[in-house]
């Protein structure tokens, strides 16, 4: 299957990644240099300068720009393309359908693990479309049909930005080790070894369990994990989601 992706960003870079693995794909942008560098580490994708006058009829669009850019961009857009699947965290499918003339519409999130095909990818839109749309993003890792935008806004929270999240608590258990006199690249390699194990472990227990099957009453992980909650790290990481659940609202309203 032939896939357009609208966009020259990190997204776009890490779903073209993933998907020429199963699928001939073309980048469309507007910044040559980039499309140029992309081109060099994946030489297998078709890249192209993004014309004022786009034609876009019969084209399985993913469109990866910034929400802000949706205005001037999809100004630049003609025709009718296939499906429109969009990436835009908190844009709703009706101001998709007011920009992009498309016969199917579809909000999905995916994340940055799609250029190792691990990516968590939440979808919602036009039913007609959504075995398409399973078929597109299961091929770069878990795929997950929600049935409103709201639930996709919140998915946006936990599995977009939940990258970001884990990645800092990672940074963050690496320099712990690191202050305790390990060393850098030791560290890093048991941090990366513990996040790969306990994905495992989460496919078949729930969290709470793992956590009480390693803290022994006055053992070293009941110390850690006092000073956790005494810091206020699962509140903190609530508030994240919130926050970020949040501003994907607040990008609907615009």
């Amino acid at each position: 299957m032939k896939l357009t992706l609208i966009g020259n960003g990190i997204m776009a870079q890490s779903l073209a990644k993933g998907l020429i693995k199963n699928h001939e794909v073309e980048i469309i942008g507007r910044d040559a240099q980039k499309l140029k560098a992309i081109q060099e580490k994946m030489p297998q994708i078709t890249i192209k300068i993004l014309e004022e006058n786009e034609n876009i009829t019969g084209k399985n669009i993913i469109f990866c720009v910034k929400p802000y850019a949706l205005q001037s961009v999809s100004a630049r857009l003609t025709g009718t393309c296939n499906i429109l699947l969009s990436i835009l965290a908190g844009t709703k499918l009706e101001t998709l359908k007011k920009q992009i003339q498309a016969k199917h519409y579809i909000r999905t999130m995916p994340n940055v693990a799609a250029s190792v095909q691990n990516s968590m990818t939440t979808i919602t839109g036009d039913n007609e479309a959504k075995n398409l749309a399973m078929e597109i993003f299961s091929s770069i890792g878990q795929a997950i049909w929600v049935n409103t935008e709201n639930q996709l806004d919140i998915a946006t929270a936990v599995a977009g930005s939940g990258p970001a999240f884990l990645a800092l608590i990672a940074e963050a258990l690496a320099d712990g080790a690191v202050k305790a006199g390990l060393e850098r690249h030791l560290s890093t390699q048991l941090v990366q070894g513990l996040f790969s194990g306990t994905a495992s472990l989460l496919k078949h227990s729930h969290p709470a369990i793992i956590k009480d099957s390693v803290m022994s009453p006055g053992g070293t992980t009941a110390a850690g994990y006092g000073k956790l909650e005494e810091f206020g790290v699962r509140n903190a990481m609530i508030q994240a989601i919130e926050e970020a659940y949040n501003k994907a609202c607040e990008l609907g309203k615009k």
